[in-house]
């Protein structure tokens, strides 16, 4: 019995309604037809059935859809290697299927859209690409993105006749310099040049680039000066430590932040703590911490090494050490001042190059240099007697010269004038003493004359006026020239002597030199 003619013929129609032929739930028909063993066990056979049942079931789809896989009428099936190729033809449009279905889940609605065109399976007779899917085009041309000006040949022209173009030809020239502006650095913007054709000529393409460049320094300079600023205004975890022991140990209640800023060091704010049974610790503070680097103080050791109280302490090979002499002189200089009734900074405490002051100013601010104060013609002449009230109790009372004095480093505050900044100031006896007299003379002099101040002295009279000499010199020279003989004949002094010897009377007269 041919198994093709079972498969085919139709079942006979029952004794029952019609509707139960088609339902699959209805009765089952009893007409049987009887085959053998070996054409149920056919595979073909099976095959031929399970298709009739889809094709009962669901009439409305077509079975025979793509291509010769399914149909196999007019394909040699025999072949293993075309089934091969069949099988891997079907795989590849399923996953090129699952990796169109990813990319449009993944770019969705937006402008910026990914592609997965170098993992497509495409065959060249894969024709099933629809033309609304622009999704298998290259994407790393952008249509949209005008084209770069080609570049002219070595022969330096192109084109015949008439129709020649040199390499010099303005429309050409500024096409290429509008294409080199994209050399300039990214935080130069730019724009889209080439895709508007902007023509670009050589002189504006050079003041552009030489702006460029000037731009990118100074975004050097300034990222490099904040860098640097960052570092100053900060502390080495050394400093850090010092600090955050004072304020655990209640002197100081809490640091608020940096208020200045100097060559030598930086000035922090702070509210004081507790007072100690030994020490009053005033209400505002500032910390004056001293600056690590060696950089600050090449060119101003001359400041401690002849100084006849730190002398035989001074050593170059120990940076620290210098830093630390630094803030104590400061703070032995702070304390003549006080002593002699001299307004200035009250000294708390000293930690390595870690110096404690009373504040100067209320409420963390600052109180005003003497150059950045407008004061009233009065309060100018009355500023200028204080000043120089004060550098003669400096020199008379203290023995000491600031070596630094002028109108930043004085301070307005409650009426009256505040001296600061005394690291640097030395005994007369220091060989360069005199000197730095002079030029804080010639500072305030300059000062208070440019204030208005009639009676403000000049820098000679003023030096004769503070250090209690008589050089009656006619010109400037002249006068520096024997200040220079003094200096040199205290230090001849002084070697012959081997020490310090008084050569200003205990009382706080001013220095008398032996003849």
């Amino acid at each position: 019995m041919d198994p093709v003619g079972v498969a085919a013929a139709p079942p006979e129609a029952g004794p029952g309604p019609a509707w139960r032929n088609k339902c699959p739930w209805g009765a089952p028909n009893p007409t049987s037809i009887s085959c053998s063993l070996a054409d149920v066990m056919s595979e073909q056979l099976a095959k031929e059935l399970q298709l009739e049942e889809e094709n009962a079931a669901f009439p409305e789809v077509v079975a025979v859809a793509e291509g010769p896989f399914i149909t196999g009428e007019n394909i040699d099936t025999s072949s293993d290697l075309m089934l091969a190729q069949m099988l891997q033809m079907e795989f590849d449009r399923e996953y090129d299927a699952q990796l169109r279905r990813e990319e449009k889940k993944i770019n969705g609605d937006s402008k910026v859209s990914i592609s997965f065109e170098n993992y497509r399976k495409v065959h060249p007779y894969d024709s099933d690409s629809s033309e609304d899917e622009v999704d298998w085009q290259d994407t790393r041309h952008d249509p949209y993105r005008a084209d770069k000006p080609t570049t002219t040949p070595r022969k330096g022209f192109i084109g015949k006749g008439k129709d020649i173009t040199t390499k010099h030809d303005e429309v050409v020239c500024g096409r290429k310099n509008t294409a080199r502006m994209e050399n300039f650095a990214p935080e130069f913007q730019v724009g889209d040049g080439i895709g508007m054709d902007l023509k670009l000529s050589n002189q504006v393409f050079n003041a552009l680039k030489q702006h460029a460049y000037s731009e990118e320094r100074r975004s050097a300079r300034l990222h490099e000066k904040k860098e640097h600023s960052t570092a100053e205004k900060a502390v080495d975890p050394k400093t850090r430590l010092l600090m955050y022991k004072m304020v655990n140990s209640g002197m100081l209640e809490t640091i608020t932040g940096c208020i200045s800023t100097g060559k030598e060091s930086v000035v922090f704010h702070a509210y004081g703590g507790n007072a100690t049974e030994d020490k009053v610790i005033p209400p505002e503070c500032a910390i004056k911490v001293f600056k690590t680097t060696l950089n600050e103080f090449k060119n101003r050791d001359k400041y401690i090494k002849d100084d006849y109280r730190f002398k035989d302490r001074f050593s170059k090979l120990n940076p620290r050490k210098i830093i630390r002499m630094w803030a104590e002189k400061e703070m032995h200089n702070l304390t003549r001042m006080q002593n002699a009734g001299i307004p200035c900074p009250e000294v708390v405490i000293l930690k390595k190059h870690v110096l404690v002051m009373s504040f100067i100013g209320q409420d963390q601010v600052p109180a005003p240099k003497l150059k950045d104060v407008i004061l009233s013609s009065e309060d100018m002449k009355k500023a200028y007697y204080q000043v120089l009230n004060m550098m003669q109790q400096l020199y008379k009372e203290c023995n000491l010269v600031h070596a630094d004095l002028s109108e930043y480093n004085m301070l307005w505050h409650d009426g009256k004038v505040w001296l600061i900044d005394v690291s640097q100031s030395v005994e007369p006896t220091h060989p360069h003493g005199l000197e730095f007299l002079f030029r804080d003379c010639r500072n305030v002099s300059q000062f208070f004359q440019k204030g208005g101040v009639a009676e403000a002295l000049n820098e000679r009279e003023l030096f004769n006026a503070v250090s209690g000499f008589n050089i009656t010199a006619d010109n400037e020279v002249d006068f520096q020239a024997e200040i220079e003989a003094l200096e040199k004949m205290n230090e001849d002094h002084v070697q012959n002597h081997g020490k310090k010897l008084s050569m200003f009377s205990s009382d706080g007269d001013p220095p008398i030199f032996d003849e």
